[in-house]
């Protein structure tokens, strides 16, 4: 995890797997974090799943023009397609403009925020 600008875009992005074909659906999401990676404007992810396929992806952005050229990727826009029809009962998303980021961890190493 790391600090993001005031600004930035999150997508947040919150899903209820299937039990449908695990091994692919890790593959798709590998590729889609690796792709996502390469986009212009991007700044990382978080992502948590539960053992009963309740999963939360956040990316962030430099904008929303660089948000949204990463909805309408090809690749995203196919992987997504194969998400509706296999590996997801449902989903959520959520786009929001970052005002602050802060960060904390036990040993007090890198206790920050960013404006």
């Amino acid at each position: 995890m790391k600090l993001h600008p005031p600004d930035c875009i999150a997508v947040i992005f919150c899903a209820q797997r299937t039990k449908d074909d695990d091994e692919a659906y890790e593959a798709a999401a590998n590729v889609m974090s690796n792709l996502a990676a390469q986009q212009s404007g991007y700044l990382g992810q978080d992502n948590s799943r539960s053992e009963d396929g309740l999963g939360i992806t956040v990316s962030y952005w430099e904008s929303d023009e660089a948000a949204r050229a990463w909805r309408d990727h090809p690749v995203h826009s196919a992987i997504r397609e194969q998400g509706r029809d296999k590996w997801y009962e449902s989903y959520t998303l959520h786009v929001a403009r970052i005002e602050r980021s802060y960060d904390w961890n036990k040993s007090g190493i890198g206790k920050n925020s960013v404006p």
